[in-house]
């Protein structure tokens, strides 16, 4: 499997919270990033999060931002696009129904991470179709674990 490094942490506490960065975040195992806004200790205590595996970690290359940057004329950074990890090097897409390591934690590719609305509404921009089937990577958590800016992905 390629290898990929992660560039960037990005979690908000809440919904509609601005992104914060971080330089590492904890995982936890069927339950998401400690700290998040879809962490959950039991698995589904959130309203916006049912308790599906595809809540936990959502990925994004940085070269799918750059080059929306480039094509589009705008300067948006890579946490204006709401994913926890910002990776480089690899090929996300790729990742899907397989299984993934960062830093010894172990990761499952559960479906592509599609733009919504929202994404569209907050950026004040079309982003459609540009990013469909770029928008990144919802992934599972199989395993605790710490994850930091830097970490190889593979």
């Amino acid at each position: 499997m390629a290898v990929g490094t992660i560039d960037g942490i990005y979690i908000a506490t809440q919904n509609g919270d601005l992104i914060q960065g971080h330089n590492k975040v904890a995982v936890k195992a069927g339950k998401g990033i400690v700290g998040d806004r879809y962490y959950s200790e039991t698995g589904n205590n959130r309203s916006n999060y049912k308790g599906e595996p595809d809540w936990e970690i959502t990925l994004i290359e940085a070269e799918v931002v750059e080059a929306f940057n480039r094509s589009e004329g705008h300067q948006f950074h890579v946490s204006d696009f709401r994913r926890n990890l910002v990776t480089r090097d690899v090929e996300l897409n790729n990742l899907v129904g397989k299984r993934f390591c960062i830093n010894n934690t172990l990761f499952y590719g559960v479906q592509l991470c599609e733009p919504c609305a929202s994404l569209q509404q907050r950026l004040g921009v079309s982003i459609l179709p540009e990013l469909v089937g770029k928008g990144g990577l919802r992934a599972q958590i199989l395993s605790n674990g710490v994850v930091s800016v830097g970490d190889s992905l593979e």
